[in-house]
């Protein structure tokens, strides 16, 4: 499903993959600082986040540590971290290199890839990396990796507006 709740676009999506109860929540809060305090109760139970920023957007980049800081503040070294560099159909108006966005991942020491949500560009490559990085993921059938792959594709292009975004996985 999907709903608008409080000014944060969000999506919802339970999945049950052999033995396991994967959870998958997106949102959006569009860099909105007042949504900041609900962020610790969505990551409590996540077992990665996917921070996004926007390449047309040096604020939007700017925030991202905080954004890492919080999860880390909630979920210490127990949380996958990727971090997205997100619009690159839009390179002609790009703000952050890819060095810059890499080199930020190494600092935090997260995971980085750069995405088009609009062309679906890397979409794929981002959560299979996020999901190869899950534990246990390495002894799950290949027809459940897909089935997880597919759903969290789709939730990645709904109409949210993929900056400033964080989506949590928990199993």
């Amino acid at each position: 499903f999907y709903s608008a709740t409080i000014g944060i676009d969000f999506l919802s999506k339970t999945m049950y993959l052999e033995d396991r109860t994967v959870r998958l929540q997106l949102w959006d809060t569009a860099g909105q600082e007042r949504f900041r305090s609900l962020i610790p109760s969505y990551i409590r139970d996540s077992t990665v986040a996917v921070v996004v920023y926007d390449i047309t957007n040096v604020n939007s980049f700017q925030q991202t540590s905080k954004w890492i800081d919080d999860v880390r503040t909630e979920r210490g070294s127990d949380v996958i971290i990727m971090l997205v560099g997100n619009k690159t159909d839009l390179a002609d108006k790009r703000q952050i290199t890819i060095e810059e966005g890499e080199q930020r991942a190494k600092e935090l020491n997260v995971m980085f890839i750069e995405t088009s949500a609009k062309t679906g560009y890397n979409v794929k490559q981002l959560f299979r990396r996020v999901a190869a990085a899950l534990p246990g993921m390495e002894n799950m059938q290949e027809t459940s990796k897909e089935a997880l792959l597919a759903w969290m594709t789709i939730g990645l292009k709904s109409p949210c507006h993929m900056a400033d975004r964080c989506v949590c996985v928990s199993v």
